[in-house]
């Protein structure tokens, strides 16, 4: 299934896509957070679709929303593309370097990005993303697929002085309102026939500057769910975002390229959709 949610902020319901329409499942299920995902939603919504496939259809110009409810944390991985670490000067880490990002930046496909108050350097970053499907801790590897729900496109936006140059951790630059547009759908495992074979781009202003694949993730989904079980139990709805490869702003020669407003960022990953943003001046969010 491809599961979303749509409505305008705060007002949110959960949906479905089916051949290509999107569909209120909202007298369902209550909506895609944890509760959903730790009781076995996915099953038990594909059996009530099963039974009952009248829906009602969600209008084409309503809202994307993104289509996890309010996770309890969103972590990310940085460096974990040879090519992109390469670019930004950094070795290729023997461990993955682990970050997270406030689940306050968490928005809708579509939406704007603010450019932060005081920003000169925010950048874009298209990323695979996995959502758990239930509670993990101390997950051995080969056991990792199992606590999977499902796969989304995030954009991890990052304002890179905040990040590399004011000190602390990375999360700083990470977090700020807008940064994490995810969706437009999180497809449920049977949908993606090889998430290590997976091509991911993003183009800004219609020019392509990221275009790369899956299968050169320096370490794998199940590793990426095994590893992070071992420092932190792991809930149904959350997010793990898996990093980047080449072709960020920070890396463009023989000078770096950063967001302006009404730039525009478009990307995507097989079988996950894309999604498009606009640039804009930070306003109270």
């Amino acid at each position: 299934m491809k599961l979303i949610r749509f409505g305008n902020p705060g007002q949110e319901k959960p949906g479905v896509v089916i051949d290509n329409k999107r569909y209120d499942v909202s007298q369902i299920v209550g909506d895609f957070d944890e509760d959903f995902f730790a009781g076995n939603g996915i099953a038990n919504l594909k059996t009530a679709l099963d039974k009952n496939p009248s829906l009602p259809e969600v209008a084409a110009e309503v809202r994307w929303a993104s289509p996890v409810s309010r996770p309890s944390k969103i972590i990310c991985i940085g460096l974990n593309y040879a090519d992109h670490a390469a670019e930004s000067n950094m070795a290729a880490p023997a461990e993955p370097v682990v970050f997270f990002k406030a689940t306050t930046a968490l928005c809708g496909p579509n939406d704007d990005v603010m450019i932060p108050r005081n920003s000169v350097k925010t950048d874009w970053e298209v990323e695979l993303s996995v959502v758990i499907g239930k509670k993990a801790s101390y997950v051995e590897e080969t056991e990792a697929m199992d606590y999977v729900a499902g796969y989304c496109l995030h954009n991890d936006y990052s304002e890179r002085e905040f990040q590399l140059e004011r000190g602390g951790q990375w999360v700083k630059g990470k977090s700020c309102d807008t940064f994490a547009p995810l969706g437009p759908w999180i497809a449920t495992k049977d949908e993606v026939k090889d998430v290590n074979n997976l091509r991911l781009w993003l183009s800004v202003n219609g020019k392509m500057m990221q275009d790369g694949n899956t299968s050169n993730l320096i370490f794998k989904v199940p590793f990426l769910v095994h590893y992070l079980s071992q420092f932190m139990t792991l809930l149904p709805g959350d997010v793990i975002s898996t990093g980047t490869p080449a072709g960020v702003g920070l890396g463009q020669k023989p000078n770096p390229v950063y967001i302006k407003e009404g730039d525009v960022m478009e990307l995507g990953i097989d079988g996950l959709g894309t999604s498009k943003q606009t640039a804009v001046a930070w306003k109270k969010y």
